[in-house]
C-alpha cells in the first residue's frame, strides 16, 4: 500500500468553526487548526451572532493569521446547522472538517485523516474522537468499539456499525461528493442536527476510511457555571421530544434513499443507546416530566415493532417491553438500575411457566435471560460500609465493607462465586485506590464475604492527590466462579443503610463518613477529613433538618 507523504496532503483542508459566545474558548479551538501544519489550507469561523466578544478575538486572529477568515451573521441562527452551512459555502478547499469553538482539534488529527481519505480514494475518512470531561480531565473515547483498527468500509452493510457514531466532527469530506448529493445541515434550531447529517452521509453509501487515532477531542464542562451545549442540556421534556424527532426522521432518511438496513440499525442504536440513556435518569424528575416522557417514548416505540425490539440486545429490548407495557410511570427504580452502566435487574422478576418474566403483574419476557453469559448479566452485589472499629480483622478505625453476592436467576449456583475483588476508586478513575480481595461463604442469601474498607488511607490518598476538602469513591467488586465465569459490577446499598458515620482518626482527628446511592444506582462513599470539614458537612446537615422542620 502506498503511502501518502506530508506534501502531498498539504492545501487540501478547509476547517468550518463555528462559535457563539464563545469569547474565552474559541482561541484555543483556532490555534489547534492553525497548528495542524500545511495540510490546512483555509480556516472559515463563523461567528453566529455572539453577543460577547468573540466577533473581536476572531478578527484579532484573522489579523495575523492569513490562512484565517471570519464570517460574521447579525443574528443567531438558534442552532449549530446554519454556521455550519454558512462556512461550508466559504470555503474553498477540496475537503472539508467542522469543529465546535469549544473543542480542539488534537496534534497531526487533519493529516492522519486526509492522508487516510486520499490514499484509499474516500469521500470520508473517519477517526476516533475522545470525551475529555472538565474540569477533571477524564478522557472516554467515544464509541471506541468503531475505531480500534484501520478499516475502509466497502458497502453499505460495512456502514451499519457508523450509525452508532452519529458525531459529524470526527470526520472529513469530500467537498464535491456533499455537493453531489445536497447534503446539508438543517437550518434554524436543530438539537441533534449531527444525527440528521450523519444520517445523509451514510445514506448516500460512501466508501469510509477509517483510522484508529484520535483526531477530535470534544470537550464536556459540567461544572455549575459551565454552559451545555444544546445537546448535553436534558433537563427539560423538549430535548427528549428533539431526540426523537432527529431518530425518526434519520430512519426516515435510510427508508426514502433505499437502505433498509441502515435504518433497522438506526432503530436498534436508539434502543442500545438512547432509551437506555434517558430512562436510567427518569428517577431524578418530577411526575409531570415522567409522566410525558411515558407518552412520548410509548408513541415512539409503538412504531418499531416487536422484530425491530426484539433484535436489540439485553437488557435493551427488556426496557422496551417494559415501556410499551406500563401504561404510567412505575418500577423506575428498577427501569433506571436495568438501563445503567452497569446494568442491574432489581428484584422482584418472576417466572411465568419456564419464562422469566418482569413482575407476577407485569409480565413481560426477559428472554434470553438463561443464555446470557454471567459477565453479560445485570448481577447484583449488595454492599454495607461499617465505619469505626468493627473488629473485624485489619479493619481497625478503617472500616470494613461486608458485601453479598446475590442469585437472582437461579445461574450463579453452578457457576458457584468463590472469591471477590473489591476496588475502591476516585470518582470518575479508572485506577482503584485501594484494593481488597476475599473468600466467599454461601448461605442464604447468596455469597458474602468481608474487607478492610481502610477509609484512613483513603483519606490520606485523596489528599495526596491532591483532592483537600470532600472525597467521593465509587466501590467495585470483579466476582471469579469456580467454573472460571468472571464478572465485575459495582455495589448496590440498601436504602435503609445509607448513614453517616462521625470516627476518630489520628491523622485528621475527625473523618466524616457516608455511603449512599449514586445517581445511576451504586454504592458510593464521600469522605470530608478533618474536624473544620467535617464540621462543616454536619452543620450543612443539622440547618437543613433545622429549615425543613419549620
Amino acid at each position: 500500500m502506498s503511502s501518502i507523504t506530508s506534501t502531498e496532503v498539504a492545501g487540501k483542508l478547509g476547517v468550518v468553526v463555528i462559535a457563539h459566545n464563545d469569547e474565552a474558548l474559541v482561541g484555543d479551538a483556532i490555534r489547534s487548526v492553525l497548528d495542524q501544519g500545511p495540510v490546512v489550507a483555509e480556516v472559515v469561523a463563523v461567528d453566529d451572532g455572539s453577543s460577547d466578544g468573540t466577533a473581536r478575538v476572531l478578527d484579532e486572529l484573522a489579523a495575523l493569521h492569513p490562512r484565517l477568515r471570519v464570517v460574521h451573521r447579525t443574528v443567531n441562527s438558534g442552532g449549530c446547522g446554519t454556521p455550519r452551512n454558512d462556512g461550508f459555502r466559504a470555503v474553498t478547499a477540496p475537503i472539508v472538517i467542522f469543529l465546535d469553538s469549544d473543542d480542539v482539534l488534537p496534534e497531526g488529527a487533519a493529516e492522519t485523516l486526509v492522508a487516510a481519505a486520499e490514499r484509499h480514494h474516500t469521500p470520508v475518512a473517519v477517526g476516533a474522537c475522545v470525551r475529555r470531561e472538565l474540569p477533571e480531565g477524564r478522557d472516554v473515547r467515544w464509541q471506541p468499539a468503531l475505531y480500534r483498527e484501520p478499516a475502509v468500509l466497502e458497502t453499505a452493510d460495512d456502514l451499519l456499525p457508523l450509525v452508532h457514531d452519529t458525531l459529524c466532527v470526527n470526520k472529513v469530506y469530500d467537498r464535491a461528493f456533499l455537493a453531489e448529493h445536497g447534503i446539508r445541515f438543517p437550518e434554524g434550531r436543530c438539537v441533534y442536527e449531527d444525527f440528521l447529517f450523519t444520517a445523509r452521509v451514510l445514506a448516500a453509501a460512501p466508501r469510509v476510511a477509517v483510522v484508529p487515532d484520535t483526531v477530535y477531542i470534544w470537550h464536556v464542562r459540567r461544572a455549575a457555571t459551565a454552559r451545555l451545549s444544546i445537546s448535553l442540556d436534558r433537563d427539560g421534556i423538549a430535548n427528549w421530544q428533539a431526540r426523537i424527532s432527529a431518530h425518526r426522521t434519520a430512519v426516515e432518511t435510510f427508508e426514502a434513499a433505499g437502505r433498509k438496513e441502515l435504518a433497522s440499525a438506526c432503530r436498534t442504536k436508539f434502543l442500545e443507546h438512547d432509551l437506555r440513556l434517558y430512562a436510567r435518569d427518569l428517577r431524578s424528575h418530577d411526575i409531570a416530566y415522567r409522566t410525558e416522557w411515558w407518552e412520548l417514548t410509548r408513541a415512539y416505540l409503538g412504531t418499531f415493532g416487536e422484530g425491530a425490539i426484539a433484535a436489540a440486545a439485553a437488557p435493551a429490548r427488556w426496557a422496551a417491553r417494559f415501556v410499551l407495557a406500563a401504561e404510567e410511570p412505575r418500577d423506575l427504580e428498577r427501569l433506571s438500575r436495568l438501563t445503567a452502566d452497569p446494568a442491574r435487574l432489581l428484584p422482584p422478576h418472576a417466572l411465568s411457566g419456564d419464562t422469566a418474566v418482569w413482575s407476577e403483574d407485569l409480565p413481560v419476557e426477559l428472554d434470553g435471560l438463561d443464555s446470557v453469559p454471567l459477565d453479560g448479566l445485570p448481577l447484583l452485589v449488595d454492599g454495607n460500609l461499617r465505619a469505626g472499629a468493627t473488629g473485624g480483622a485489619g479493619a481497625g478505625i478503617g472500616g470494613e465493607l461486608r458485601f453479598t453476592v446475590r442469585d437472582l436467576y437461579g445461574r450463579l449456583g453452578a457457576a458457584v462465586p468463590r472469591t471477590a475483588r473489591i476496588d475502591i476508586l476516585p470518582r470518575g478513575a479508572d485506577i482503584p485506590a485501594r484494593t481488597e480481595r476475599a473468600e466467599l461463604t454461601e448461605g442464604p442469601a447468596g455469597w458474602s464475604g468481608r474487607v478492610p474498607a481502610g477509609l484512613t488511607g483513603l483519606a490520606r490518598e485523596g489528599r495526596r492527590r491532591g483532592n483537600r476538602g470532600v472525597q467521593l469513591w465509587d466501590v467495585r467488586a470483579t466476582v471469579t466462579c469456580a467454573d472460571g465465569a468472571v464478572f465485575t459490577t459495582a455495589l448496590r446499598l440498601p436504602v435503609e443503610r445509607q448513614r453517616r458515620s462521625l470516627v476518630p482518626s489520628s491523622r485528621y482527628g475527625v473523618l466524616l463518613v457516608r455511603q449512599y446511592t449514586t445517581a445511576n444506582g451504586s454504592l458510593a462513599v464521600r469522605l470530608a477529613p478533618g474536624v473544620r470539614d467535617g464540621l462543616r458537612a454536619i452543620g450543612a446537615k443539622l440547618r437543613r433538618i433545622s429549615r425543613s422542620s419549620h
